[in-house]
């Protein structure tokens, strides 16, 4: 990726130009010392004066109104604020009208701007005051006073918090009176510049030491960079926070969010005072010390997947590079030899280019006004249709179907271009979702909150419809990255999510009436993906790693998890590694540098999801004793319990040494009825309450109670012979036996009741048990009898 400028050969400003902004994403505004701003269309490439200022105003900071709030346009959208040298900020339209002009610091208002839904605007001052204004320019309060002049201030993604600066210190300040504000020293000189990215809540900053730094919103250190020849003049964040740049003199930088150099260009600017992205992240404006605008579009973007790679190398031109594997005969010797075919193709599209993603054999493009789908089958004719809002700020795909998300809302589209589904939910800022917010997978979406990070909205993707009974999923602590598995069934569906404790955990996306069950898998967990085509989940866990070759073994059977993991040195990715995806066998991780870096995971655990998934127990026991693998053989094991597989369970377990368990699931295979197996197949996997249901549906009374008894659950299998009428005396008779065991005296009340009218006779229990044994039999043969003659039929 890199930045492909441009400059007039004469500047249209005859002094420095100190500030610009866009009004749309081919229209710029640019504001000097000469008192002119400058109209900018880069459609057509004309420049026209838009106003002539006073000769008193020496404008210093501008910013535009925000258009879209929650998908409505604003009705003041047309105008700006201007800040100037006299103390004052201008309120002025786009035709150039002053419509108002407030006595606001003493001395140069150095910054000012408005919040995320245009309700308020906030100035900063060399008078070291930052002042809360009114949409219509009304003094609302005063946020702070500082000793120095405040250089910059950015408001906080929700809008309720501020940063600025002060000296070489770096503020944040809640709205609220009584908050505590967060103060940190940032740099060893004069910080001049921060930004603060609504999307990914990092924070920019540039000083007089030379160099930019990026913090996450508590204050601690991500990145700083080598000190540059010049002070730092300006930082500025893309709108999706994927990228940032940086302006000093004569240089311009575009770096990657984690603070790595993506390319830097050494145009003949001067100081590049101020910068400012188009509103579709795809083009940057620079206010240049010499009285130019430079123009950047960004080019050179690359999509990998599997064999194809896509570049883009025009702004409307994509090429696209596939590799092939092919069989061609060789006469001389007779023999097939493999042929690698490198093709060479090139994508043109009407407008620009503005987002991208490449994923399970598509690639889906959207431009200002329309979205191109292209199947890597075929990549001469693309499926087109027009968008409603052009500015796509995140695209995700499953196998089915895919997701925008633009200014307006989010939209499920299949393939083939219909609109599946477009879930809503209360308070949705679509302009805050990231990769690490959104999931989506053929049959479920998940959305992380923004108002409470702890909670997680999951919808059908099919009809955009809450799951279930439409509450959302929450957990005890804030989520900060949210992943939906890719394959297997809908009832199936698992989801993935790292909270702020960097701990892991996995769930069921679907509750069926129950609660949800949040089981932790893993800590310290930096990182995650889940592969494309099984459901294996990798990430990186603290100095390892790892992958979770089977995760849903929390669910069957807690104590093989750690069996079922591959663990490996993580060095070779250095601090602070992002793993941008796991397709087929290979993991790719960008790391702390930029380099990618490719690990090999092994192809087997695949292969025993596709034959387990499909039945295919036999091939799944003779791959496990291929590969003579521990831990592929407590991945059989899991797998096989999970479907009821005991004969396939039997094996594993033996293999793997758990004779405990061999032995029990002896046990559930000599059980007369479907019904009793199947509790204890739960019972196995820790259900406890699972069980007793099947076995209470089943009118299983007594094997019911005698779970709970086995598991000590002594109130319980009372509660259950009482309400039943039955039972009531083994109950008693194994609680007095516990108690004897121990040599301990009876102290619950209801048992005490309740043993003065029984009488314990341990003939009479023994002869109930068997007499109930022997009706599970008969039933069990019924059934059987049954099922046989139907099946005849």
């Amino acid at each position: 990726m890199r930045l492909k400028t441009s400059l007039l050969k004469e500047p249209k400003h005859k002094e420095l130009v100190s500030c610009v902004g866009w009004t749309t994403a081919d229209e710029l505004y640019s504001c000097s010392d000469d008192h002119q701003i400058f109209r900018w269309n880069l459609l057509t490439s004309e420049t026209t004066l838009a106003i002539k200022l006073q000769e008193d105003i020496y404008p210093i900071d501008l910013h535009w109104f925000p258009k879209v709030v929650g998908g409505k346009k604003q009705a003041l959208a047309e105008i700006f604020v201007l800040t100037s040298t006299d103390g004052k900020f201008h309120l002025i339209s786009k035709t150039g009208r002053i419509e108002k002009s407030v006595e606001a610091h003493r001395g140069a208002v150095l910054a000012g701007r408005w919040n995320y839904d245009g309700t308020a605007l906030i100035t900063a001052g060399e008078d070291g005051q930052i002042k809360i204004w009114s949409k219509s320019g009304m003094l609302r309060s005063t946020l702070a006073q500082q000793a120095s002049p405040v250089y910059s201030v950015a408001w906080g993604p929700d809008s309720d918090r501020i940063l600025y600066t002060s000296g070489k210190q770096l503020m944040i300040k809640p709205l609220q009176p009584s908050a505590k504000v967060l103060q940190w020293k940032a740099h060893e000189g004069v910080i001049l510049k921060v930004d603060w990215n609504s999307v990914n809540d990092l924070i920019l900053s540039g000083g007089e030491d030379c160099k930019y730094k990026v913090w996450d919103s508590y204050g601690r250190l991500l990145y700083a960079s080598s000190s540059h020849d010049y002070p730092i003049t300006s930082v500025a964040w893309a709108p999706d926070g994927e990228v940032f740049a940086v302006g000093s003199f004569n240089t311009l930088r575009l770096c990657d969010k984690t603070g790595w150099s993506y390319a830097l260009e050494k145009p003949n600017t001067g100081s590049v005072f101020s910068l400012a992205w188009s509103a579709d992240g795809t083009q940057l404006a620079g206010a240049c010390g010499n009285g130019h605008v430079i123009f950047a579009h960004v080019v050179e973007q690359r999509w990998e997947w599997k064999s194809f790679e896509i570049t883009l190398t025009k702004r409307r031109t994509m090429q696209l590079f596939a590799t092939t594997l092919s069989r061609t005969a060789d006469e001389s010797s007779g023999k097939v030899r493999n042929v690698m075919n490198d093709a060479v193709d090139a994508l043109e599209f009407r407008d620009r280019v503005i987002k991208a993603s490449l994923s399970h054999g598509h690639l889906v493009v959207t431009t200002s006004l329309q979205c191109y789908v292209y199947s890597a089958k075929n990549w001469n004719t693309p499926l087109i249709f027009d968008l409603k809002e052009g500015s796509v700020s995140l695209i995700l795909q499953a196998e089915r179907h895919f997701l925008l998300v633009d200014g307006a809302g989010i939209y499920v589209y299949s393939y083939e271009g219909r609109l599946v589904s477009t879930p809503k939910f209360p308070g949705m800022r679509t302009d805050i979702l990231n990769t690490q917010t959104v999931s989506l997978s053929n049959d479920t979406i998940a959305i992380r909150d923004k108002t409470d990070e702890k909670v997680i909205f999951l919808f059908e993707a099919l009809t955009g419809k809450a799951l279930g009974d439409g509450k959302p999923l929450t957990h005890k602590m804030e989520v900060v990255e949210i992943a939906l598995d890719q394959c297997g069934m809908a009832a199936d569906r698992k989801i993935a999510l790292i909270d702020k404790n960097r701990d892991l955990y996995l769930t069921s996306v679907r509750r069926f009436g129950r609660d949800h069950k949040i089981n932790k898998i893993g800590t310290m967990v930096h990182t995650m993906a889940w592969n494309d085509s099984a459901n294996i989940l990798c990430g990186i866990q603290d100095v390892q790693f790892t992958v979770w070759y089977y995760p849903n073994a929390v669910f069957v059977d807690r104590d093989l998890l750690p069996k079922t993991l591959f663990m490996k040195d993580a060095s070779e990715f250095s601090r602070t590694p992002h793993i941008l995806n796991y397709v087929g066998t290979q993991v790719t991780v960008r790391r702390a540098d930029g380099s990618l870096v490719y690990s090999s995971v092994s192809p087997y655990p695949a292969l025993l999801h596709e034959y387990t998934a499909s039945a295919r127990w036999d091939d799944a026991l003779r791959l496990c004793r291929f590969a003579k693998d521990q831990t592929l053989w407590a991945c059989l094991a899991a797998m096989a319990i999970a479907s009821r597989e005991l004969t396939t369970a039997e094996v594993a377990y033996a293999a793997i040494g758990e004779v405990d368990k061999v032995q029990y699931i002896n046990s559930i295979k000599d059980l007369p009825s479907k019904e009793s197996s199947l509790a204890h197949i739960l019972l196995f996997s820790g259900q406890v309450q699972e069980a007793e249901s099947t076995l209470l549906q089943a009118g299983l009374i007594y094997q019911a109670i005698q779970i709970n008894i086995n598991l000590y659950n002594w109130d319980r299998a009372l509660e259950l012979a009482v309400k039943h009428k039955t039972h009531v005396d083994t109950v008693l008779a194994h609680r007095q036996k516990f108690l004897q065991d121990f040599g301990k005296k009876e102290t619950n009340k209801r048992f005490l009741q309740y043993s003065e009218g029984v009488e314990v006779d341990w003939e009479k229990i023994q002869a109930k048990i068997e007499m109930e044994l022997a009706k599970e039999r008969e039933r069990a043969a019924t059934s059987s009898v049954r099922s046989s003659v139907a099946s005849r039929r």
